[in-house]
This record gives structure tokens, C-alpha cells and sequence, in this order.
């Protein structure tokens, strides 16, 4: 498997499908398995002992049952945690106290061997990068990761430390990218393979029809995240992204399917 190539848009259950299940937990990656995504995103931190964690704030506050930094803990620790705490559906909570603690990236990788993965580095650091880097390779799952992160430095210490993994533009890569198309000039040469980002970034639009020709006429891949509503997911789909990330798999992968179906149909006419 190459992280990038497809016959079909891809889309990847962002934090798991976690609009149905606790963000960033097995249940919610399992969840966006059962809707059949095609591969999971997700965020990474380090914990006290410097193992790499899953884990979207740098607190622990908003989703689980205890408080302070998650830099603060030791992994053993984060995985007792009940990372399901605040997670509401139909104004119950299903999850609590069902063992869902704060995984490692370590065991997310040996439990989805066949998926591909979209892991975001929420710290900017290169100490972030180089574990990383370890336990891709030690998973031998070079070829089905990609790793994303909006700072430029633990970026760069992953194309750095493995160039062959697949990496998408960060922050200051995208804004540059945006400029050029916006004045016609896109870019041609990069050290990344694609684009992981929003509709828009505030009032600035960034994904557009022109923004997406111009990466694929540089060979460079589109994936919008959050994409949830299925008329958005059209949208994109006929703007030709290349993948969705989405809160709902299960809606996206439905859309995606009946799109690709009616595609197929087309070009034989």
C-alpha cells in the first residue's frame, strides 16, 4: 500500500468517527472501521516518559475524567484515565467507564495493520518527530502513514530523519502554496506530497476548484477535512479532492461510494 495512491477518494474517520464514538479512543477508531473508512486520522503528543500518546488537547480537561497537562503523565498513567468521560450521545453517556483510556501510537499501529493513517503532531517539537519516526518504523508501517502537523520543525525532523514517509504541507507550507495559486504561479516542487486542510482558515477560502488543479497539475494531493454534511461531501467530490476527512465515515463513505458509482456509470457512456 502507498499512503497516497487510490482509484477512488479515500476517506479517513477523523479522530475516528467521533461524533459516535470518544475521540481518539479504540471505540471511536472502531467505529470508523465498522463504517467502513478507508483509513483512520488522528493527533500525537508525548507523554512524561516520552512515549508517544493519542491524544488531541494538551490538556485532559475537555474529554476525560482527569485535569492537567497530558505532558504532565506518564503513559501507563494516560491509559487509566477514562478518555470516554465527556463523550455525550442522546444525552447519555454510553461510554464511561468502559476502559477507554489514552492509547499509544505504538499500539493503534500493531492493532490496524491494514489501514492508513493520518497522524497529526500536536507538539511542535523535534523530540515528537524522531519517536514518531521509531515506531512507524518499528511497525514497518512506512508506507501506509502520513504524518501532518501545522509547526515546521517536528515536520522536518520527520523528512529528515525518514524522507521516505509521506508527509503533507505544514502551516507556512500551505500559505505559500495558497499565495501561488491565488497569482497563478502555483508551485511545482515541495518536500511534502499533499495538503491536509479546512475548507477555510477563518474568512480566508483555501480549498477551491483552482486550488485543487493546481496541486494535481504539480502532482501534489488534496484532503479537506472536516467534512461531515453530504452535500459538502459532493461538493468535494466533484471538485475532484483526492480525500475527506470526516467526524461521520459512515455518511462520507455512503456519498463517496454512490458518487463513484454514478462516475463509473458515466464514463462508459
Amino acid at each position: 500500500m502507498s499512503f497516497f495512491n487510490s482509484r477512488t477518494p479515500l476517506v479517513f474517520a477523523h479522530r475516528g468517527a467521533s461524533l459516535v464514538g470518544p475521540e481518539n479512543t479504540f471505540a471511536a477508531f472502531d467505529a470508523g472501521i465498522s463504517a467502513r473508512a478507508d483509513g483512520l486520522e488522528l493527533d500525537v503528543q508525548l507523554s512524561a516518559d516520552g512515549v508517544v500518546v493519542v491524544h488531541h488537547d494538551l490538556t485532559l480537561e475537555r474529554t476525560t475524567n482527569a485535569t492537567g497537562p497530558v505532558a504532565a503523565k506518564t503513559a501507563s498513567e494516560l491509559a487509566c484515565v477514562d478518555a470516554a468521560y465527556h463523550f455525550e450521545l442522546n444525552g447519555k453517556f454510553p461510554f464511561r467507564g468502559q476502559d477507554c483510556g489514552i492509547p499509544t501510537l505504538a499500539q493503534v499501529l500493531r492493532r490496524y495493520t491494514d489501514l492508513r493513517l493520518i497522524i497529526e503532531l500536536k507538539n511542535n517539537v523535534a523530540e515528537l518527530g524522531e519517536a514518531v519516526v521509531r515506531e512507524v518504523r518499528a511497525a514497518d508501517a512506512g508506507e501506509r502513514v502520513c504524518v501532518a502537523g501545522f509547526g515546521a520543525r517536528a515536520i522536518r525532523t520527520i523528512r529528515r530523519a525518514m524522507p521516505e514517509l509521506a508527509t503533507s504541507a505544514h502551516k507556512n507550507e500551505v500559505r505559500l502554496a495558497l499565495y501561488r495559486s491565488w497569482v497563478r504561479v502555483p508551485s511545482y516542487k515541495a518536500a511534502y506530497q499533499g495538503y491536509q486542510v479546512p475548507e477555510f482558515a477563518g474568512h480566508i477560502r483555501i480549498v477551491s476548484p483552482r486550488f485543487i488543479r493546481h496541486a494535481h497539475q504539480a502532482g501534489f494531493h488534496v484532503q479537506v477535512w472536516t467534512v461531515d454534511d453530504a452535500n459538502d461531501i459532493r461538493r468535494f467530490l466533484n471538485w475532484k479532492v483526492d480525500a475527506l476527512i470526516s467526524n461521520r465515515p459512515d455518511v462520507a463513505v455512503a456519498v463517496r461510494d454512490a458518487w463513484t458509482e454514478t462516475a463509473n456509470k458515466n464514463s462508459l457512456l
